[in-house]
């Protein structure tokens, strides 16, 4: 086992594009990092040029305190865990998974002993005789993990490892991989483009986006004090509501007034975000997370008033649409969203997730409270979350 570290970590391929802009990212020994992003944000280059897949631009890549950049792939102690099982078809899973002890020389005594026990950790001791073609997509990405776990690698590099299994064996074999990776303590960089595998397997989340880092904290933190509007749009699901709004002054207390609509600022919000108050009289953008509104029959909290366009039952809670007056944000031009150049006031279409018990219908009035404590402040100039002065 060690850490890993990333120290001004840039590649650039040779038609120019820039994948990964100087990545600093330190994992402790044992540590499991997720690093997350859209499609095209660096991740997986970043993870390549850990494995050695990748030459390196500029940087270093650090495993055990030793710079490995010039290290070919098999001589980094790490195993690699792909998106698509990458298993030799010819061979039984036995075969596969003891492969790579063979190349090194370990003894075939000593090799069952290391996959068997492997096996049946992993559940796959019937199936050790069987061919990959014969075997479920969740045997198949176990037996994978075999071959690596089997090696005792100081690493684990995972990338995207569960995208080709179907909905409900991703949440078995999510629950698997932490459950192994807590039991083996191995640095673990995972990289995936869901934000929910983010959140549940790591320590860590790592934030990326057109190859810069954005956020790296754990998922509570990322959660509760996402560090600019790119963030806080991308974790949570359905995604923050957020509008352009201004800072007022009422009756003594802070409030949010975005169309015909105003929010009171709670006290905990301006306890934890003392640089809030030095933008009255301003523009900001407001974000609310669809679980912070609530049907007011279920709830205490700021009112706020809107019409049903559609309502989806999802069983356990009800995802309720609606429009509602203000100047739409929009994460990728924050500036011409909120600024004085900035369209007349648009209709922007929230969504609240609700008690199943709601008797919203569509087309018809809701009235819902909003927790007054759990709003989020951005710099409309900056994009940047509004924390401290």
């Amino acid at each position: 086992m060690a850490e890993i570290t990333l120290e001004g970590l840039t590649k650039v391929y040779s038609d120019g594009t820039r994948a990964v802009s100087d990545l600093n990212l330190e994992i402790g020994d044992g540590e499991f990092v997720v690093l997350v992003g859209p499609s095209g944000c660096g991740k997986t280059s970043a993870l390549r040029m850990v494995a050695g897949l990748e030459p390196i631009t500029e940087g270093k890549v650090l495993i055990g305190g030793e710079v490995v950049n010039k290290l070919p792939p098999k001589d980094r102690d790490i195993a690699m865990i792909f998106q698509n099982y990458a298993l030799y078809p010819h061979m039984s899973a036995f075969d596969n998974m003891a492969f790579g002890l063979k190349l090194r020389g370990m003894k075939r005594d000593r090799r069952g002993e290391r996959v068997n026990g492997t096996a049946r950790t992993l559940g796959l001791a019937e199936v050790l005789p069987k061919k990959p073609r014969t075997l479920s997509g969740g045997q198949r990405q176990r037996v994978a993990m075999g071959r690596a776990i089997v090696r005792e690698p100081r690493a684990f590099l995972m990338d995207e490892p569960l995208s080709n299994l179907d909905a409900k064996l991703r949440v078995e074999m999510r629950a698997e991989i932490a459950r192994l990776q807590r039991e083996l303590g191995v640095t673990t960089i995972y990289v995936t483009h869901d934000q929910v595998e983010a959140m549940t397997l790591g320590d860590r989340v790592a934030i990326m986006r057109d190859g810069i880092l954005q956020q790296v904290a754990g998922p509570q933190a990322l959660y509760d004090r996402p560090s600019n509007l790119f963030v806080a749009e991308f974790i949570g699901s359905p995604a923050m509501n957020l509008i352009g709004a201004d800072l007022e002054r009422s009756n003594g207390a802070l409030i949010a007034r975005f169309g015909d609509h105003s929010l009171r600022i709670g006290e905990r919000v301006l306890s934890a975000r003392p640089a809030l108050p030095t933008f009255e009289g301003k523009r900001i953008i407001l974000g609310v997370r669809p679980e912070d509104m609530e049907d007011a029959e279920f709830a205490e909290g700021e009112p706020l008033t809107a019409v049903v366009d559609i309502r989806e039952d999802m069983g356990s809670e009800v995802y309720v649409h609606f429009g509602i007056g203000g100047k739409p944000v929009v994460g990728e031009d924050v500036r011409a969203a909120v600024g004085e150049d900035a369209a007349e006031v648009k209709r922007s279409i929230w969504v609240a997730r609700v008690d199943r018990d709601t008797k919203a219908a569509e087309q018809h009035m809701i009235q819902l409270k909003v927790d007054g404590n759990r709003l989020h402040f951005f710099d409309p100039e900056t994009g940047e979350a509004i924390y401290s002065a």
